[in-house]
């Protein structure tokens, strides 16, 4: 791993235990710049448990993360969004009683430098810091076309308005990896098309139609997805991980994946549908 710039995200023997239960059992795995890397597996393969892992929310009995070089095993989730991991979830985890703008402010606020006075004071830097922040957001309210729900509470949208405003703050946080766990779980086949083209376009950037805001002009140095719908993951990933009870039994390319044998045995001994 050192040494290969290529490399964002490289996984060392990763194991995970709840109780008697081994969620992950030496998994190891790396994340190139620029790739699209999908998790598949059966349910209770351990795909959300090695997420959890990358994010800070579980802290793995063996093994180790590094991010740019830098071991983050053991960082706070707070700390991990700062340094550029941000994620979805597969149950929605938004403040249902915000707005749609206000939940996008909310991730911003991780970000933002000022100190207690400032912003109790209101006025010069911190401003300024403000209203840079807010134009960040309608970029990004803008690219997922969300604006007609902008100013209304997130707990009565549709579900697939909700998994659109998540993707929008994880967006808000300027991640270098983007972690999506199920980000098309319950949507419909028109939902999950216009899902799939956002993350595309966030991952191959957007260039100066969204000056203000560098996650959308530049795109995301790479993102992992988790994802059940074997026909997104055959369209949009560039390489392909399988877990089985915890433990990695395939890597490679979409095309190898779907032809592999063991892949076929853990999903039931069916072949793969795309």
């Amino acid at each position: 791993m050192e040494g290969d710039s290529e490399i964002r995200l490289w996984i060392d023997s990763l194991s995970l235990s709840f109780g008697g239960v081994r969620a992950l059992d030496e998994v190891s795995m790396e994340v190139k710049d620029k790739e699209i890397l999908a998790i598949i597996g059966p349910n209770g393969a351990g795909k959300t448990a090695l997420l959890n892992c990358i994010n800070g929310f579980y802290k793995p009995q063996k093994g180790e993360i590094y991010f740019d070089g830098q071991k983050i095993t053991r960082m706070r989730p707070d700390k991990l969004a700062k340094v550029g991991i941000a994620r979805t979830f597969q149950n929605i985890e938004l403040y249902r009683g915000l707005s749609t703008q206000d939940n996008l402010m909310a991730a911003r606020h991780a970000l933002m430098g000022q100190n207690f006075l400032g912003g109790a004071i209101y006025f010069g830097w911190a401003l300024g810091e403000e209203i840079k922040h807010r134009r960040i957001v309608e970029e990004i309210i803008d690219f997922l076309e969300i604006a007609p729900i902008r100013k209304k509470t997130v707990g009565v949208l549709p579900y697939g308005m909700q998994k659109r405003v998540e993707l929008g703050r994880a967006l808000a946080l300027e991640p270098k990896v983007l972690l999506l766990d199920e980000p098309m779980a319950g949507m419909n086949q028109e939902e999950k098309e216009d899902m799939a083209r956002f993350i595309i376009d966030v991952f191959e950037g957007q260039g100066e139609t969204y000056p203000d805001t560098p996650v959308l002009r530049e795109g995301v140095g790479c993102i992992i997805l988790v994802e059940h719908d074997m026909g997104v993951v055959m369209d949009i990933a560039d390489r392909v991980v399988v877990l089985d009870f915890g433990r990695k039994i395939a890597e490679g390319s979409p095309s190898e994946i779907k032809s592999n044998h063991k892949v076929i045995s853990a999903y039931l001994g069916q072949e793969i549908e795309v």
